[in-house]
C-alpha cells in the first residue's frame, strides 16, 4: 500500500512543480493517447449508429426536461461535495462547506477540461497539503474512499434495478448475495486497515446513494425530454454500468466508454441503441456544462479561498 501511496503523492507533487521538457512530453503523450482512444471508441460506436439520429434527437429534445436534468445533476454535485466532507472529517479535517464546494467545482473543471494534467483529485491533494500541511497520503485516502463509496452506491442501485430487468437470466439472489458479501468484506477491510474511515463509513455511503440517485434522476429527465414512455430500468442499468466503465482513466471524461456500453447493451437489455447513445452524450454535455462553472475559481483564485480559516486554526494531522 505504501508504494502505491508514495507513487500517487509523488505524481501530484511533480505535476505542480515547474515542468521539464520530459514532463511536458509525457503529459502530452498521455493526452494524445486519451484523444486517440476516445476518438477510436466514438468512431466505432457511430459506425453502428448514425450520428444524424443523435443530432435529430438533440435538436428536437424538450429543453425544459433537459433543464431539469441540469438541475438534478447540479444537485448531485452538491451532494458529492457534501459526501466528501464526511471522509475529510474521518481524518479530522473540518473544511468550511462553502470552500469545499468551490474546491469541488474547480476539481470537476480540471477533470473535464485538463484531461492530461493533474486532475481535480490531484489538485485537492496538493492544495490541502500546501495550505494545511496535511499529510498528502491522508488526503489521498479520504478522496479514494469518497470515490469507492460512489462505486459501492452504483453497485447497490444496479442490484435493485435487476428486479425490473428480466432480460438478465440470473436469479436475484446471486447479485444480491455477491453484493452483500462484497459489502461485508469491504467494511471489514476498512475497519481492519483504515479504522479512522470507519467513523463516518455509513454516513458517507448513505450520501453516496443520494448522489447516484440524483444522477439517475438526471437520466430520467433526459428520457422524458424525448417523450419516452417505455421501461426506464434497462436504460438506467446501462447508464450505471457505463458510469463504472467511465471511471477507467483512458478516455477524456469517460467519452467513448459510456457510448460503447450503451451500444453493446442495446441487444442484451432490449433498448434503442440510438436513444442510449443520445442519453450518454446528453449526460456528458450536462456534466460539461456544470463543470464549466469551476472556471470562475481558476480565473479568480482569491474567491476560491475566501473565508478559508488559516492553517493554525485547523487541527494539525500527524502522520
Amino acid at each position: 500500500m505504501t508504494k502505491i501511496e508514495d507513487s500517487i503523492v509523488n505524481e501530484v507533487e511533480e505535476e505542480v512543480k515547474p515542468k521539464t521538457w520530459k514532463d511536458r512530453l509525457w503529459s502530452a503523450t498521455k493526452l494524445i493517447l486519451k484523444i486517440v482512444i476516445t476518438s477510436a471508441l466514438l468512431y466505432y460506436v457511430f459506425s453502428k449508429v448514425h450520428f444524424s439520429e443523435i443530432k435529430t434527437r438533440l435538436l428536437n429534445a424538450n429543453y425544459w426536461w433537459m433543464l431539469a436534468g441540469v438541475f438534478f445533476y447540479f444537485l448531485s454535485m452538491v451532494a458529492s461535495a457534501w459526501r466528501l466532507l464526511s471522509f475529510f472529517k474521518s481524518i479530522n479535517l473540518k473544511l468550511d462547506p462553502k470552500f469545499n464546494f468551490r474546491l469541488y467545482l474547480l476539481g470537476i473543471f480540471y477533470n473535464f477540461l485538463l484531461p492530461g494534467g493533474i486532475g481535480g483529485d490531484g489538485y485537492k491533494i496538493y492544495l490541502l497539503n500546501k495550505t494545511y500541511k496535511l499529510p498528502a497520503k491522508k488526503v489521498f485516502w479520504a478522496i479514494l474512499f469518497d470515490r469507492l463509496s460512489g462505486l459501492w452506491a452504483i453497485g447497490l442501485i444496479i442490484v435493485c434495478l435487476k428486479v425490473f430487468v428480466p432480460q438478465i437470466p440470473i436469479h436475484m439472489a446471486i447479485p444480491l448475495g455477491v453484493f452483500a458479501i462484497g459489502t461485508v468484506i469491504y467494511y471489514l477491510v476498512v475497519m481492519k486497515f483504515f479504522k479512522e474511515f470507519g467513523r463516518h463509513f455509513f454516513t458517507g455511503h448513505a450520501k453516496a446513494v443520494l448522489v447516484q440517485s440524483l444522477q439517475v434522476m438526471t437520466i430520467i429527465m433526459i428520457l422524458l425530454g424525448q417523450d419516452f414512455s417505455g421501461k426506464f430500468a434497462p436504460y438506467l442499468l446501462a447508464f450505471l454500468i457505463s458510469a463504472i466503465a467511465a471511471v477507467v482513466p483512458i478516455t477524456i471524461g469517460g467519452a467513448g466508454a459510456r457510448e460503447l456500453v450503451f451500444q453493446k447493451s442495446a441487444d442484451y437489455f432490449h433498448i434503442d441503441a440510438g436513444l442510449g447513445i443520445y442519453i450518454s452524450i446528453s449526460f456528458y454535455l450536462i456534466s460539461l456544462l456544470v463543470a464549466l462553472s469551476g472556471i470562475y475559481y481558476l480565473l479568480r483564485p482569491s474567491r476560491l479561498t475566501e473565508g478559508l480559516p488559516k492553517a493554525e486554526e485547523v487541527e494539525e494531522i500527524k502522520e
